[in-house]
């Protein structure tokens, strides 16, 4: 799905079940490759991306016009690299909505309850945390009301699967899909996921706690030079002229800037490690 700018979710229809809300209610399908950004957020985001654009800018050139023009395209393109993170992050968050839904739903199906009643019981559960807003709140109210209209939940949890893009929800939609009405192993299918999800989410914790450091050095690398030259340029008693009056200058400065947006890019990629 492209990712618009400005998007609304798909709607669909909800018949009266359990927990889930009463008929007549909408209930709204959450769109995991799109954020909900408002009009706000996007001009903070611009506005982010101008102000950090022109500066840098303004430290290499020192020309006032040239820094206002070049920050225009650096604040567009933070706008999309602002609504890339924010639907990374709502998928963070589902996903260890959706780890608690299944401790939840172990632990009722645990104590003898079937899928559905294991699904209402961990909804009474997960709307004290999340509220009725909540994105796996929704889901689980999206999942009761396609099985009340004769939709299995296998299906209901592979689509689940299709829109959030997570790998865990993939993977339990896909062996639960095996195993529906063939098998009552369900209860261990659910606790062999969640262990899965928790193992996962731990060594993701460790590999972030020893890539801070990391990352804060990189940081710290790649804006020492601005600081730097920003200084030398105003305190140097013209030790720096040159780079801002002649045409090599201008050269050195382009090539030293081509560099400092490469340096940026390749820090930000390799930082980002995945499991």
């Amino acid at each position: 799905m492209a990712d618009n700018l400005f998007s609304t979710p798909v709607q669909q229809e909800a018949r009266p079940s359990g927990g889930a809300p009463s008929g007549g209610v909408r209930l709204t399908v959450p769109d995991y490759s799109v954020c909900d950004f408002s009009v706000l957020d996007h001009i903070l985001a611009f506005f982010k991306g101008f102000a950090a654009g022109a500066v840098v800018l303004f430290i290499f050139y020192k020309i006032p016009i040239l820094s206002v023009i070049g920050g225009i395209p650096v604040g567009i393109v933070t706008i999309f690299t602002s609504r890339k993170e924010a639907v990374r992050k709502r998928r963070v968050k589902l996903r260890l909505q959706f780890y608690d839904l299944l401790e939840a739903m172990s632990v009722a199906m645990r104590a003898g309850n079937p899928m559905l009643k294991a699904l209402m019981s961990a909804r009474e559960d997960l709307v004290l945390i999340y509220t009725e807003k909540g994105d796996i709140v929704r889901e689980i109210d999206v999942i009761i009301s396609k099985f009340n209209n004769a939709v299995p939940m296998s299906e209901a949890f592979a689509d689940l699967a299709k829109r959030s893009g997570l790998e865990d929800i993939q993977n339990f939609a896909s062996i639960y899909a095996t195993i529906e009405g063939k098998s009552s192993r369900a209860d261990e299918i659910v606790r062999e996921t969640q262990q899965i999800i928790a193992d996962k989410m731990e060594i993701e914790m460790e590999i972030d706690t020893l890539m801070t450091a990391a990352k804060n050095e990189v940081n710290i690398m790649l804006f020492m030079p601005l600081v730097i030259l920003l200084v030398i340029s105003y305190a140097g008693s013209g030790f720096m002229d040159a780079i801002y009056t002649t045409g090599m200058g201008r050269g050195v400065a382009t090539m030293g800037l081509v560099v400092f947006v490469i340096s940026y890019i390749m820090a930000k990629a390799f930082s980002n490690v995945k499991i």
